[in-house]
This record gives C-alpha cells, sequence and structure tokens, in this order.
C-alpha cells in the first residue's frame, strides 16, 4: 500500500507538472509516463487477482489517477482490465469499499475514453454495473448509478450513425433504474443520482421507450414536487428537452411549465438559474404546444428578475425571453407582455453603471428581437432608449451607461433593417449639424450611437458623415471630444479602406487635433480581431503606415500624445507582435532623450 500511495502522489505532481503542456516533447514527464503504462498494466493486473482488498483498492486507485494524468492511455489495455472489474462486482467477498472504487474508476475511464474503446465489453461489464445499482449499501448505489450515465453515452454516443445495437440494452438499464427512481425510501445521493440518470436514458434511448415514458415522467414531475429532489428533476427535464430525439413530453408538458414558473418566485438562486435554462430548452423544443396564457405568465415572472441586483439572473431571464420572442414573434400577446412587463425593467436596467458582459450582450441581443416580434413599433423602442439617456434629477448616467445605450441603439437599428438604420444615422448626423453648445447631452449621446452603429455597419453611403464628426472634436465640453474621437474609431472600423487613411492624413496635418485623433486610431486598432491564422483585419501596408506615424509621433513636445502613442503600440503587440517587434528593434537604435518614458509606458 506504501508503494500505491507513493506511486499515486507521483502521479499527481506529474499532472500538476504539466498541467497544460503537451506530450509531444520526448524529455517531458507525461511522455515518459505514456512510455511506462503498459508496464503499470501489466504490474496491476498482476494485483487485481490478488487475494488482498486492500490490495485491489490501491490498484484501482493508482488506475484512476493515471487516467486523470492521462486521458486516454487505457485505450490499447483497458480490455486486459475488464476482468478484474468483474469480479471486484461481482465476488461476494468483495467490500463496499472495493466495489466503489472499481466503479469509480470504470466511471473516469469511460468518460475519458473514445466509445468505442468499451464497445467489446459491454455485455462483459453492463450485467455487473446493473447489478450494482441494487445494491444495499447507498454509496455503491450511487456510484453505480454515476458508471450508467456513462455506459448510456458510451452505447449511443451518436444519434445519426449506429456504432453498435443498444436496443437489448435499453429495457434492462431502463428497468434497473427505474426501481431505484420509483422507491422514495432511500438515500438523498441515490434518489438524485436515479433522476439524473433516468433522464438521461430518456434523452438518449427515448425512441425505444415509448409506451414506457407515460408512466415513467408523472414520476419525474412528482420529484419536482419535492424540496430535496426538486433542483435535479429541474435539470433532468433540461437534458430530456436537449434532446435530438424531441421526446414526446405532451402527457406532462403543461404540469412542467407551470412548476417552472412557479419556481422563478423561490428564493434558491441555483433553483432559479436552473429553471431559466429549463424552460429555454423547452421553448426551443416544444415552443407550439405551450399556451399563449403560459408564456404571458412566464414572461410576467420574468420581468421580477431583470435588475442589476444579480447580473447573472438578469441575463437568463432575457434570454429566456428571446427565445420566447424569436419562437413565438408571431403572436401578438407574446409581443404585447414583453413591451409592458419586460421593457420597463430592460430600460431601468440599462441605466446602471455596472451592466456589462453577459448582461450587456443579452439586452442587446433583447431588443433586437423585441423590435422583430408582433405589436411592436422600432421608432417607439428608439425613442424609449434615447430618452434614457437624458440626464434624470438624480445626475448624469455614467459612461458605462451611456456606453450600453449606444450599443443597443446599433443593435436595434441593424435588426430593424438599413432603411431603420440609415434614417437613423441621418437624425444622428443632424443632431451633430445643431449648435454644440445647446444640448451637449443630446450631441454626445448622438457621437456614441454613430461610433456603435459604424463599428457595425459601414456608414460610407453617408455623405462627409467623418468630418461632421470631427467637428465636434471643436466641442468646448471634453466629453464631447472625447466621444467623437470614439466615434470617428469606430466609424472607420466599419470601412477600413476609406477611414483608416483619413485619419492618418489628419494626424499628420493637424496638430491640434493629434491627441483626439490618436485615439481615433487607437479605437481602430482596438477594434482589430486576429483570426485562427493569427492574421489581423489591418492589412501589411496599412500597419506599416502606421507604425511610421506612432514612431514619427514617439518625440513629441507633449506627454499627453506621446502616451497615447504608446496605448497604440501596445495594442499593435497584440495583434501584429511579429511586425512590431522588427520595426521596435530598429527605431530603439536611434532612441532619443524624449523617447525612453514613451517607450516605457508601452512596456507597462
Amino acid at each position: 500500500m506504501d508503494i500505491f500511495n507513493t506511486f499515486i502522489e507521483l502521479l499527481r505532481q506529474t499532472g500538476n507538472v504539466t498541467k497544460g503542456q503537451g506530450d509531444i516533447d520526448e524529455s517531458s514527464p507525461r511522455w515518459l509516463l505514456k512510455q511506462e503504462v503498459p508496464k503499470v498494466v501489466k504490474s496491476i493486473n498482476r494485483q487485481l487477482r490478488e487475494k488482498s482488498i486492500k490490495t485491489k483498492v490501491g490498484a484501482f486507485s493508482v488506475l484512476k489517477e493515471l487516467v486523470v494524468v492521462l486521458p486516454d492511455c487505457l485505450a490499447d489495455h483497458f480490455g486486459s482490465l475488464v476482468p478484474g472489474i468483474e469480479k471486484a462486482l461481482n465476488d461476494k467477498s468483495s467490500t463496499s469499499n472495493l466495489k466503489i472504487e472499481a466503479l469509480a474508476f470504470t466511471r473516469i475511464v469511460m468518460a475519458s475514453h473514445s466509445p468505442s474503446v468499451f464497445h467489446p465489453y459491454i455485455q462483459a461489464l453492463s450485467g455487473p454495473i446493473l447489478s450494482a445499482i441494487g445494491d444495499r449499501y447507498y454509496k455503491v448505489t450511487a456510484e453505480a448509478l454515476r458508471v450508467c450515465g456513462e455506459l448510456v453515452r458510451v452505447l449511443r454516443p451518436n444519434f445519426e450513425a449506429r456504432s453498435i445495437d443498444f436496443r437489448p440494452y435499453i429495457s434492462p438499464i431502463y428497468k434497473a433504474i427505474l426501481g431505484r427512481l420509483a422507491n422514495q425510501d432511500q438515500d438523498q445521493e441515490v434518489k438524485e443520482c436515479a433522476i439524473s440518470c433516468m433522464s438521461l436514458v430518456i434523452a438518449t434511448f427515448g425512441d425505444g421507450l415509448q409506451s414506457e415514458l407515460p408512466s415513467c415522467l408523472p414520476i419525474l414531475v412528482d420529484r419536482m414536487g419535492n424540496e430535496i429532489t426538486r433542483l435535479t428533476a429541474v435539470k433532468a427535464f433540461a437534458v430530456i428537452a436537449n434532446s435530438p430525439l424531441r421526446i414526446d413530453l405532451s402527457c406532462v408538458l403543461d404540469h412542467v411549465v407551470s412548476e417552472l414558473t412557479a419556481f422563478l418566485r423561490k428564493a434558491n438562486r441555483a433553483l432559479r438559474q436552473a429553471t431559466l435554462g429549463t424552460l429555454n430548452s423547452l421553448v426551443v423544443t416544444y415552443g407550439g404546444q405551450i399556451g399563449s396564457s403560459s408564456y404571458e405568465t412566464i414572461i410576467a415572472e420574468l420581468s421580477t428578475l431583470i435588475s442589476d441586483i444579480d447580473l447573472h439572473m438578469a441575463a437568463l431571464a432575457l434570454e429566456l425571453c428571446c427565445t420566447i420572442m424569436v419562437d413565438r414573434r408571431s403572436i401578438k400577446n407574446v409581443g404585447l407582455a414583453v413591451r409592458h412587463k419586460v421593457l420597463p425593467q430592460a430600460l431601468v436596467l440599462i441605466r446602471s453603471a455596472l451592466l456589462q458582459g453577459q448582461a450587456l450582450q443579452a439586452l442587446q441581443k433583447f431588443f433586437a428581437s423585441l423590435v422583430q416580434s408582433a405589436n411592436t413599433s422600432f421608432e417607439t423602442l428608439l425613442d424609449s432608449l434615447i430618452s434614457t439617456a437624458k440626464p434624470s434629477q438624480s445626475g448624469s448616467l455614467s459612461k458605462q451607461a451611456l456606453s450600453s445605450i449606444a450599443q443597443c441603439v446599433a443593435v436595434l437599428c441593424l435588426a430593424a433593417g438599413d432603411q431603420k438604420c440609415a434614417s437613423t444615422v441621418e437624425m444622428l448626423k443632424g443632431i451633430l449639424n445643431d449648435d454644440s453648445s445647446t444640448n451637449s447631452a443630446k450631441q454626445h449621446m448622438a457621437l456614441l450611437c454613430l461610433g456603435e452603429i459604424g463599428r457595425r455597419k459601414d456608414l460610407s453611403n453617408h455623405v462627409q458623415i467623418e468630418n461632421i464628426v470631427i467637428e465636434s472634436f471643436q466641442s468646448p465640453f471634453e466629453e464631447i471630444k472625447s466621444a467623437a474621437s470614439y466615434a470617428l474609431g469606430n466609424i472607420a472600423v466599419g470601412n477600413l479602406s476609406k477611414y483608416l487613411p483619413f485619419i492618418l492624413d489628419q494626424i499628420d496635418n493637424q496638430q491640434k487635433k493629434q491627441y483626439l485623433l490618436l485615439h481615433s486610431l487607437k479605437e481602430v486598432i482596438a477594434r482589430q480581431s486576429v483570426d485562427h491564422t493569427g492574421q489581423s483585419e489591418l492589412q501589411d501596408s496599412n500597419i506599416v503606415k502606421i507604425l511610421a506615424l506612432l514612431f514619427n509621433h514617439c518625440e513629441s513636445e507633449e506627454e499627453g500624445v506621446r502616451n497615447v502613442v504608446a496605448e497604440c503600440l501596445g495594442k499593435i503587440a497584440l495583434i501584429e507582435p511579429n511586425k512590431l517587434i522588427p520595426a521596435l528593434k530598429v527605431w530603439s537604435v536611434d532612441i532619443s532623450k524624449v523617447t525612453p518614458p514613451c517607450f516605457i509606458y508601452f512596456m507597462i
């Protein structure tokens, strides 16, 4: 046992040291360990034939750790281990501890290897595993149910092609799990494992269990009513709903939807989170079978979850709302319910300084979906969003809130179509052509919206839009100048070939506007993505021009300009390091006294 424990510790340390590394290097610990796998398996098989229970337990523990460190390492050796697993599960002298270790190893190895590895041994393994489900000790039963879940995936890994005839195994597996599922008088762990395993069986073999579903599904619904098993049962229906087999839930669907809707009012956060996911899956798969009144009730409950108190929950609620609108967009009542219940909450949420990430993306998707649903006006939604940006009695909105509103306006316009988008851009241009001193907040919002729309859509059809934006550089308000710089950079992203040369030319010829124009250039660079080949959207010729311009302005007398140049260089380093580093070496040879601070700032 001491040797086993020592070897297990060695395996763990090997895994820790080489985490994230490949095994290509022939001197790496993982590669060296992989060469020893045949010897390890041979030695373990010898130990599994020993009479000592402790020795067998230790042997399975070693195998578990080996698979954790080297997934797929037993693909060529699993067959030799099957007799040891069978004996551990079937032998009357086997202790519960040995059975648990044997089952745990079987589960881990099935989860980490290709299903085809196990197909020759299904007949030998299925019997002992199903027998273990009926074991008197609850920990053995729970582990056996978890292994059974992996066995189900192994039997039918692909719904399009049949790699093994799984039909003879469906009934024995179903009956073994049903016996545990229907039994109320057992440990909570067993109940939860039985629910999860049965959901996998239904989702995987439902097309072969059609006659059994009317008696099985009500049991799962009943488990939703029990506070102890409620969460697991909710997740189980998500698994079933996500099945490509489109399992017939007509006998329980109304009851399930009603129960889930009620759960949205519960204080249990994990339950509400799981409920939102399950409802989403049900709407996607069975949307046409859910009544209009049920949708209205769901939407009413969703509105209470949309706030910045819990942004993750708000995001899930908005995503479900989008699913309902997209799936049921032709139903007028759905659009009306969303407008009256959810939209007011969404307009409150968008003003939050905390809004970002998944919640902000969900909110954008919400407005894009809402404008396409029945009985909804684009103009009304646009007015609502722009009105939200107006300063309230409590003061002006945060920078983050204004950015969120502008992003939602842009997404709304694009979802409404080219005509609506074009008219909105012209309206925003009209705001900028007004005297900037009359309403700075309105000008600020117009610039942010133009930037967000321009980033997503080419605005070159709108004549002189770049000159209209750059006029705002003369504004007496700093926030207007900053927004104009942001807008110009993002408009350039929508059509680099037209607007990038304009920005570079302006930087060289408009010294008073250099600082703001460099910020526009920084926005252009920051918005560039890198594809799977490591290439950015900026052409090589553009990179050369940008680098020449930036190096030329590194020696500017203005510290602000030097700092922005450094930020631009830092962002180029992220997308085009192979082009920047050689240019940097050439430039650094002739470095001046003014330049080192800029260079250091860029390196940071």
